[in-house]
């Protein structure tokens, strides 16, 4: 919940914290950890069409890590597609829907009167089933398997099933 308010406070239009930070809960309370598992970093995602040079990222990821002892990763969606080779995205939801593995694309946010809102754009079955599935939409299964390989999904989550 403190990240969430931290990260709500900065007021970014279509935000929330993404992939590794609900990911990791929702696999550790699957696995029955009573401790969270440490994360390398926590994704805050953004989508603003106006404002997409990475230096301003740069900045809200500086500004954070002053005011927190959390590991930032800040980056606005309406410039990755350039990075992927992708057509543009019209929001962080669909943004996601692009990511590697469909694990990765749920997030969290504050709504303006602190309720959580959930982003889901493949639903939240997908991340409750225990598995590790590799999108269609961006069939890359070496860097799938990479991934799964250099994050320890499985040291940490043995219990996952891969799926490509």
């Amino acid at each position: 919940m403190d990240a969430l308010r931290i990260a709500s406070s900065l007021k970014l239009h279509d935000w929330c914290l993404a992939a590794g930070f609900v990911r990791a809960l929702i696999w550790d309370k699957l696995h029955g950890y009573e401790q969270v598992t440490e994360l390398d970093d926590i994704d805050l995602i953004y989508f603003d069409k106006e404002n997409c040079s990475e230096k301003i990222d740069r900045e809200k990821e500086c500004y954070l890590k002053q005011i927190s002892d959390y590991p930032w990763s800040v980056k606005n969606q309406a410039r990755m597609h350039i990075r992927n080779n992708d057509s543009p995205y019209s929001s962080s939801s669909d943004a996601m829907t692009y990511w590697v593995e469909l694990q990765a694309a749920v997030g969290a946010r504050l709504s303006h009167n602190g309720e959580i809102v959930v982003i889901a754009p493949f639903g939240l079955d997908v991340i409750f089933d225990g598995s590790i599935v590799m999108n269609n939409k961006r069939p890359k299964p070496d860097v799938f398997k990479k991934r799964i390989k250099d994050k320890r999904w499985l040291k940490k989550w043995p219990r996952l099933r891969v799926a490509l």
